[in-house]
Parts: C-alpha cells; structure tokens; sequence
C-alpha cells in the first residue's frame, strides 16, 4: 500500500454514523425515515482523524469501494465493508475533505465493475460531469421563522394559492451569445435541432434570490412551483430524468445557495414549490438504473419515456424515497411538493396500447396496487410529520379520491391539477370565434366536477412546448383579438373555483413557445406597448385575486360558486357568483369571449343592490378598448335569469367584468307619464292601463331584439 493510501485507510464506522441492526431492520421495512442520515457520505472522525463515512445499499454484489481522485480511481483501493451481514456497506476514509469528487465501485455478480453515483449524495459534479461531491449541508442560517410559523398557524385551502410555475435555467440568463463549440459550417445548432446551443449562461441561485423572488412579489404571485432541481445529466430533460435524488443540481450554485434562494423567498412572503418525480429516473450508466448490474430500483422500463419505473414493492426503495421527500421539506423549508407523473405510477398499463402486453393485479385491475399504496404511505408520513405541507398531484385521468384522506380511500393529496379543465379551456380559447357558440360547453363543462377534488387549475410548461404553440399563438383574430383573449384567459383562470397555475413567459404573451435552452422574451417589455400592458394586466389581477375573499376563501367547496347564466352559447357569455365567507364580499362575474360589445345587457342580480364595477379586463391601462361602460349600477326590481332583480349594464368584447355589492339599490322607477286631458275624458281607466301595458310589451320586445343587446 502507498503512503498516500496508509494516510487514507479504509476503517469500520464507529461514531453514531455507524448503522445499527435497528436501522437495517427498517430500511427493510420501509420505514427508515433517517436513512438519508446514515446513508451516502457525511463527515466524521475516527479515533481522532478527519475523514469522511460511506454507505450505500448494494445487494448482490461481491465488493463496494469508493473511488475518487484521492485513490487515482481504482477500484478496490478503499473498499467497505457489509454492516451486520446486511446488504449495506460503510466504511470510513480520513483525510477526505468537501469538495472532492467521489463514485463508487461495485463489483457485480459477474465480476463486472460498475461506477456509480452515490444516490444518496447532497451534491454532485457539474454536468456534463457524472460523479458525486463530498459536502455537508451544515452551516447555514435560516431567517425564516416567521414565515414557518405564519405556515403553521394557516389553512393554505382558506388562503390564496396563484403559483408561479419556474424553470430555473431559463427564467433568465445572462447574455445571450450561443454556448459550447459550433458546428463545421460556423454556425451553433438551432431550435429545431435535439441538441440546440445554450444561450447566455445560467442565473445562480443567488441571482434568482435577488431578481426571481422580488419580481414574483411583485406580480403578486402566492408561491413559486420550480421545476426539479435535483441532478440530471441532460437541460432537455427540464429535469425530470433524475440522477441525484438528494442533490441540488449543481448548474446553479451549491445546496447552501439554493437554501438561500428558499429563505429569501420566504423573507418575501412567497412560498416555494418543488417537483418531484418518483415516477422514474433516466437510464444514465452513473445513476440509478441497474445499479447493482440488475434491475434494483426499479422493476421495468417506462414504455413512452424510456425512464426506468421505480419497484414500489421494494422495501428499500420505499425508504429511500420516502426519507427523500423528507429530506427536502425538512432541509430546505419546501412547502410543497407536486408530484410528478402520479397517473404513470397508478396504473400498470400506462402507456400500454396492445392489448397482449396488458398486465392485471391480482383483483384482476389495473390499478398498481404497490404504487398506490405507496402514495397514500408517502401522504400519511408528510401529514403527519408536517401537516402544514402541501401535497399536490399531477393526475390527468378520472382515479376517484385523489385529494381525499386515505382513510376514506383516497391517497391523500391536498391538491390536484385540473387537466381536464385546462384541455377544454385550451380547445374553446383556440376555437375562432363564429364557431365559438357550438363549443361553448367546453367552457361550462368543468364545473359539473370542480368541487369533485381540490383542483389546481393549471397553464403549464406542458402545454407551450413540442408544437403546442404558445398560449397566445393559439388565441384567434388579429393582433388585438389575440391579446385581449389573453386577458379574457387569465381572467376567467383566476374567477373559476381553484388554485391557480401558471408558467413563466404567460404573463408577457410571447409568441415563441418556451426554449429550455435560453430566457424567457423579457425584451419584449421593454419594446412593445402590447406585451408591457399584458404583464401589467397580469400583475393587476393577481393583486385583485389576493384582495377578494370570495375568489378564495370557498375555492372549493360548492357554496363558493353559483350560476347566473351558464346557457347563452349564442352570445358566448358567461355570468356567474364566487361566494366568500362573508356574504359582503360575494362578487358577480361576467365574461364575454367574443369580440361584440353590448351598449346595453341584462345581468340577474344575486341580491337587490347597487353593484360597483370593481375590476375591467377591457381597461384601457391593459391594452384594452376602454369600451365605455358604468362604474355603478343599480338593480332594478326586473326578474332576469332566475333572479328577483337585476341589472343591466354596457359589456366590452373580449373582456370580463366583475361587481360587487355596495350597499341598496338606488334606483327610482321612473312615473309613468300622465294621460292627456282629452284621452282621461274618453277611455275608462282599466281600459287605458290595459292598452299601456300592451304598447310596453311590445315596446320591450323590439328593445331586446335590438342589435348591441341581450335577448
């Protein structure tokens, strides 16, 4: 052995990182919830030496040692050893110190040798790189206190939710110069190649604390969803194909970095979000998949995605998942997590289209029945552990009781994301507008269900990528038409029961669909009119949100919400009631998504009343036309639409309006105008009464038919 090897001896652990029987047990149970402690690499001193332990679950393996720089990369240099005849191996190494890059080295059943990332590494090398970092996540101090105990103290299902949906590696960069080495000809690959130059160069962690966090404020938004963060060897996986379950990737800065972005959110009064994805991870060599030389993780290959499906039978994997998402909440303060792929997970044949290659539980379904019970385990521990977390699935199919309690059967979410509501609204917004009328249950159709689940109502990254277009790509009409059904889009987003989702680019309608490869089109601000009054409409209206009660207080209970006319296809206007707790702050909703404007419509009125105009999408300030319209109206004693009383009221095209109750109706029926002298002395006054409501009837009638009103 050389000195440098004599220096750096392998050793048992002896220090309470050492892995007891105890631990063993319920790693095999799937209960170690600290596993994330003992496991992967943490400092520690041995007999008075500095140095660094190593664990990792390898079964049927003939060794494990841990390669590195410090051993020139050879396997077999610093090996480990089982603990207590189990499947685990430990060891420790002294003289290791943080920042140096690691792998370990498995021996398999064939004698073939496998390096591999440590999986429960909190840091790992910067991609293209494939191997893990020594590091520590001691040392950093939060200041977010408060806002922890603001979370306890708070029912989120009572509060406003409006996320921001982020991607951290395109929200913003710096520069916009074509990255790595071009091609042959000079030039750098482009959007419609698989593997397109990035542009400008990534934002760190600290960058974002600095420009995310206060433009989120600013906008109003409640939370910020960002799309995984844990290491992943390819940008156009977005994240999703997971190498490092436990590691912050290192593209933006270091794990203490991303804690700082955390607490400055929090500081700011903005939650934060993280995807998660225990669906699977990617098929890289270095990562997970066949980590033993067989299949350990997962027990099959995802038929659309290639990714490798976790083994939810496996005890051990239940452990290391579960101490995952542990880990997250508990080390860097997360407040949520959106589960990722939940309809995947939940079926056995997701995917599957030939009917031979079907598979059935043993009640003869389709229901995966170790995923599903491992997603209402995960909810449990979560809810237990910290009730005050909020659980949010991504299920885009009809699986009954997503967010209800498992106790009643259901797994336990807190949330899910309304696909089917994003599906027809998407369809209906991209109708052009004559046909508009035959789609209009595409509109109404959701809230036959909405109150169902605690939905999510989500425009996501999935939805402006892969020749989807962009939200405002798909608006008809000219360019008025498409930013003013942007407005009407967002408008009607934020007044439907539900939380509220969207991804970052919506609010300055750019017309490229999103590029993980470089920023978002802010230029855009700051060199058209149109889109510069779009984000300020977006800001305006998630500061309205915030303001009224009503659009959250019963977001989803069905005595949040109430019909006035869900039926007027031919006009493609809808009007309807969110209800707050408090009956003052109950609003009337109307939404016009077609182009016409209307001099004079009739609107059922909830209760008599004088109705103040408290929020217009048609707004000059927004780009709207400023169509002339009254800032308070008065009901009037005219049954309209099932109600008692109602109001009548000029409407905008493309715009949406919302009143609120101000105080009694003002309004003084007009005198009926006194007959002639000559007319008194010949009719009898039955008579008369009879012939004027006769000429009123009519009157009313040819009003109504009148073009610029509602029949």
């Amino acid at each position: 052995m050389s000195k440098q090897n004599e220096t750096l001896a392998t050793t048992t652990v002896e220090s309470s990182l050492a892995i007891s029987k105890d631990d063993i047990y319920l790693f095999g149970q799937g209960t170690w919830l600290g596993c994330a402690e003992k496991l992967g690499s943490h400092p520690d001193i041995e007999d008075g030496t500095r140095g660094w332990s190593f664990a990792v679950w390898a079964p049927a393996v003939r060794s494990v040692s841990v390669v590195g720089d410090f051993n020139a990369w050879t396997p077999g240099t610093h090996p480990l050893a089982r603990v207590h005849q189990s499947d685990i191996w430990q060891g420790f190494i002294s003289g290791l110190k943080a920042g140096e890059l690691y792998k370990y080295a498995l021996e398999t059943d064939s004698g073939e040798i496998l390096f591999k990332a440590d999986p429960m590494a909190v840091a790992d090398e910067l991609p293209p790189g494939t191997a893990s970092k020594l590091w520590s996540l001691d040392g950093y101090k939060w200041n977010d206190e408060l806002w922890l105990e603001q979370r306890r103290a708070s029912n989120h299902m009572k509060q406003p939710l409006n996320i921001y949906e982020v991607h951290l590696g395109s929200w913003n960069r710096h520069g916009d110069e074509p990255q790595g080495e071009p091609r042959e000809d000079g030039t750098y690959p482009g959007p419609g190649d698989p593997f397109p130059a990035q542009r400008g160069t990534y934002y760190s962690y600290l960058d974002l604390a600095q420009e995310l966090v206060p433009y989120a404020k600013d906008m109003g938004y409640t939370h910020i969803e960002i799309l995984p963060i844990t290491e992943h060897p390819f940008d156009g996986s977005w994240g999703y194909q997971t190498t490092g379950y436990y590691a912050t990737t290192a593209r933006f800065g270091t794990p203490q970095e991303f804690m700082q972005l955390v607490d400055t959110a929090h500081q700011a009064g903005i939650g934060v979000i993280m995807d998660w994805v225990p669906g699977g991870f990617c098929a890289d060599a270095h990562g997970l998949a066949t980590f033993n030389g067989h299949m350990l993780y997962e027990h099959e290959i995802h038929p659309n995605w290639g990714t490798h499906k976790f083994d939810f039978s496996r005890p051990e994997v239940v452990s290391f998942l579960t101490a995952n998402i542990l880990f997250w909440l508990e080390n860097f303060h997360i407040d949520g997590i959106r589960m990722d792929g939940v309809s995947s997970m939940l079926y056995l044949n997701f995917g599957i289209d030939n009917e031979s290659d079907k598979k059935f539980n043993a009640l003869g379904t389709e229901e995966d029945l170790d995923a599903s019970a491992f997603i209402r385990s995960v909810n449990t521990c979560v809810s237990e552990r910290m009730p005050d977390v909020m659980m949010i699935a991504e299920e885009s199919t009809a699986w009954p009781l997503v967010t209800y309690p498992p106790s009643e059967g259901g797994l336990g979410f807190h949330y899910k994301w309304d696909m089917g509501w994003m599906n027809d609204t998407l369809h209906y917004m991209q109708t052009d507008f004559p046909w508009r009328p035959g789609n209009h249950g595409l509109l109404t159709f959701s809230m036959m269900y909405a109150f169902n689940e605690n939905f999510v109502l989500p425009l996501s990254h999935d939805e402006v990528v892969n020749g989807k277009c962009s939200l405002i790509g798909r608006m008809p009409g000219d360019w008025w038409r498409q930013f003013a059904g942007m407005r009407t889009l967002a408008f009607y987003q934020i007044t439907h029961p539900g939380a509220k989702l969207n991804f970052m680019g919506n609010e300055i309608a750019q017309f490229i669909e999103w590029r993980y490869y470089e920023s978002i089109q802010w230029f855009l601000t700051h060199e058209y009119e149109t889109h510069r009054n779009q984000q300020q409409f977006v800001k305006a209206l998630n500061a309205f949100y915030l303001e009224q009660p009503a659009l959250f207080e019963r977001s989803y209970t069905p005595d949040g919400f109430e019909w006035i006319d869900a039926d007027n296809a031919d006009q493609s206007i809808v009007t309807f009631v969110r209800h707050g707790d408090d009956p003052k702050d109950d609003l009337l909703i109307l939404i016009n998504f077609d182009p016409a404007s209307y001099e004079r419509f009739r609107i059922g009125a909830p209760r008599e009343g004088d109705w103040k105009l408290v929020f217009n999408s048609d707004d000059a300030r927004y780009g709207g036309s400023d169509y002339p319209v009254r800032k308070l109206v008065p009901s009037e004693p005219v049954a309209w639409n099932g109600q008692e009383s109602s109001i009548e009221t000029p409407v905008p095209g493309l715009a949406g309006l919302v009143f609120r109750r101000v105080g009694p109706s003002s309004y003084i029926p007009p005198k009926p105008p006194k007959p002639a002298a000559s007319e008194r002395s010949k009719a009898p006054a039955k008579a008369s009464a009879k012939a004027s409501n006769t000429n009123k009837n009519k009157k009313s009638q040819r009003g109504r038919a009148h073009k610029g009103e509602n029949a």
